[in-house]
Parts: C-alpha cells; sequence; structure tokens
C-alpha cells in the first residue's frame, strides 16, 4: 500500500471521531442560530411599545393652540410637544386650519430637539428618545405628505404607542 494509501484510510475510531466532531458543530451552529434569532427578535420587536393602545378616531374638531413654543424647562416642553402631535396624530382631512397647525408644530418639534439634544442629562432620557422617535416619524410624515393629509392608520397606531410611552416616562420623570 504505498504513502497515498495510507493517508485515505482511515481507522473506525478516527471516522466516528470525525462524524462526532461534525454533529457537536451541527449542533454549535443551530443553538447559535437559534440564540441570535431570539436575540434579534428581543431587540428588533421590543415589548414596551406591544401594549395594545386604543386608537381614536381621526376628527376635525379641536381646539387650535394659542400657546407654542419652548419654556426651557424639559418636563413642561416636553408635555406640551407631545400634547400638540397627540392633537396633530388626530386630524382628520379637511380639519380648520390643519395647515397652520402642521406648520407650528413642525417648527416646535423642530426647535425642541434642536435645543434639548445638546444636554446629555436630557437627551440620555427615555422620554427624550421616544419623543424624538415620534417627531422623526410626524417631521417625516410632513415631509412626505404635506400639512394637509392625516396620517394612516398603521402610523397613527404606533404614534399612539410612543405618546403612551412618553406620557408613562414623563410622569415618572424619567
Amino acid at each position: 500500500m504505498g504513502w497515498r494509501g495510507a493517508c485515505n484510510s482511515f481507522t473506525d475510531h478516527e471516522k466516528e471521531h470525525s462524524s462526532q466532531s461534525i454533529n457537536e458543530q451541527s449542533a454549535r451552529r443551530q443553538f447559535l442560530q437559534t440564540a441570535s434569532t431570539a436575540a434579534a427578535s428581543t431587540i428588533l420587536f421590543p415589548t414596551i411599545a406591544s401594549a395594545e393602545i386604543a386608537v381614536p378616531e381621526q376628527s376635525k374638531e379641536y381646539e387650535f393652540p394659542s400657546e407654542w413654543g419652548l419654556t426651557y424647562s424639559y418636563e413642561t416642553d416636553a408635555a406640551r410637544v407631545r400634547s400638540h402631535m397627540v392633537t396633530a396624530t388626530g386630524l382628520a382631512k379637511g380639519s380648520d386650519r390643519m395647515e397652520d397647525f402642521g406648520k407650528n408644530l413642525k417648527k416646535e418639534m423642530i426647535d425642541f430637539v434642536s435645543y434639548y439634544r445638546r444636554f446629555p442629562q436630557v437627551a440620555g432620557k427615555p422620554s427624550f428618545s421616544t419623543l424624538y422617535t415620534s417627531i422623526n416619524v410626524l417631521a417625516g410624515h410632513y415631509t412626505s405628505y404635506g400639512y394637509k393629509y392625516p396620517l394612516p392608520e398603521k402610523r397613527r397606531k404606533r404614534l399612539y404607542q410612543e405618546y403612551a410611552e412618553i406620557d408613562k416616562s414623563l410622569k415618572r420623570s424619567r
């Protein structure tokens, strides 16, 4: 049997060890795939905002706010911006002064983010983070569709969930 025959022939022990190694690798690979899928789903689909929220019907009736802008007190400003955003999210097509409301709100949202993101003690709060996300969603809608068009149902539902989280965080001073 020359040197080629010696290299190609495995003993029964070597064959058994080799198949065992492949089975262990396969089991490890399967475990890692399952673990990474579980971790990814936890990160991508957090359970905090998934609580069932009642989405109110859109309405043309609302009170146009008289106070716009910042007071430079985070809790007051965050509650005001959130309140104005809730109103905007509930407006139906053809609401009175809807375009004025949207323009004022967009300016208020931009001013809020521009001012408060500079302060690490505020920017690290869960309420700020969630409010910032909501602001991006609403501002993006205004940029893409204008001020006269109401938000689609799916986007409204997501925003109302975020508003509930913001409200909880603000009540806890977080």
